[in-house]
């Protein structure tokens, strides 16, 4: 049985343009593998707790030594770990917010990457510890920014998704969403049909 995780970063819940379109890559994937089963990660409902001392504190405390709280903070990133390294297959809606992604999927990429458990560093430099799986990321954005300076999302997300081990990574953009209705309308149209190729 496969599992898909999907990672919901939209903060309009199944409202958001990227949310939309996810649930048409999740329609898709259903018929496709109908004893399959999907994880849904909403970062909006459930949002990751931001880095600060006591959580970094708490990720490299010994184990034996951590106290009730320390283990909280770790239990939690253990669990979207897990998550993650169970599935076969990871989705991520991710709008951009003000160029860049939204500060929950920060917060939940940042509870991912965890020396000795998801990464490592050798002689050579880092090394990824996850398993590798694909990773689709479907992107809502109001202007145009693929292939351009402006376009934050792709080299971050892909440079620290390998960064635990996952570099199997394709990437549908849906762009110019709020430059009218016909380029909104082409843009959906258009990631839609990417979409369904895959």
């Amino acid at each position: 049985m496969s599992t898909l995780l999907y990672v919901k970063g939209s903060i309009f819940g199944d409202n958001g343009q990227s949310s939309q379109l996810a649930a048409k890559f999740i329609s898709n994937w259903q018929q496709k593998n109908p004893n399959g089963t999907v994880v849904v990660r909403d970062l909006a409902t459930d949002v990751p707790p931001y880095l600060d001392a006591a959580v970094v504190g708490a990720f490299f405390t010994p184990a034996a030594d951590r106290n009730a709280e320390q283990q909280a903070v770790v239990a939690y990133s253990d669990a979207l770990i897990e998550e993650i390294s169970s599935a076969d297959e990871v989705l991520i809606g991710m709008p951009m917010y003000n160029f860049t992604v939204p500060a929950q999927m920060k917060s939940y990429l940042d509870q991912l990457c965890r020396a000795g458990v998801t990464f490592k560093y050798t002689e050579t430099g880092p090394v990824g510890l996850l398993a590798n799986k694909p990773v689709t990321i479907i992107t809502a954005r109001g202007g145009n920014y693929k292939g351009t300076p402006l376009d934050s999302q792709t080299p971050f997300i892909k440079t620290i998704l390998g960064f635990i081990g996952l570099t199997d990574v394709r990437m549908i953009h849906a762009e110019g969403l709020n430059m009218g209705d016909d380029a909104k309308a082409q843009a959906l149209a258009a990631a839609s049909e990417e979409i369904a190729a895959l």
